[in-house]
């Protein structure tokens, strides 16, 4: 196993699919960084990475027990798919992962942390609309990027 040092960068944006499904890379990235214990400020089974577990249906914690095997991520995507409750369509899958990166906060509350978070990274931005487009920035500048 050769996990992302997440102290050092960040894990694949939310945007990248495998096996067409958003988030999992970035999810794959923090399970192994944290099974090495590299994950610095991200944290494996977060509210975003439960968006995927919960839409095939895959426990965080077997998973992560998958992958202290050293399972690439062509292996991992494998046995996800043999393992899952859910078994989406590639259209169910293509579906939910364009619906992921459209995603923008749908509540007052959630509006105004994300307003709160972009205006601590960069506040003239007029093109974050997207939690995907916020979490870029966040880890952009996170790793010393000037936004």
């Amino acid at each position: 196993m050769n996990p992302y040092d997440l102290t050092q960068r960040p894990p694949r944006s939310p945007r990248v699919r495998l096996g067409g499904f958003a988030i999992l890379p970035r999810m794959l990235d923090k399970a192994r960084a944290t099974i090495a214990s590299l994950n610095g400020e991200y944290k494996y089974a977060c509210p975003l990475d439960q968006r995927f577990l919960d839409f095939v249906g895959i426990d965080p914690d077997r998973l992560k027990e998958e992958l202290t095997q050293g399972k690439g991520d062509a292996e991992t995507l494998s046995w996800i798919l043999a393992n899952a409750r859910n078994h989406p369509t590639e259209f169910a899958i293509d579906a939910w992962s364009t619906f992921c990166e459209h995603r923008a906060p749908a509540d007052i509350e959630s509006r105004q942390h994300f307003n709160e978070m972009q205006g601590n990274l960069a506040s003239t931005r007029e093109d974050i609309v997207t939690w995907f487009d916020l979490l870029d920035l966040d880890d952009y500048v996170s790793f010393g990027g000037k936004p």
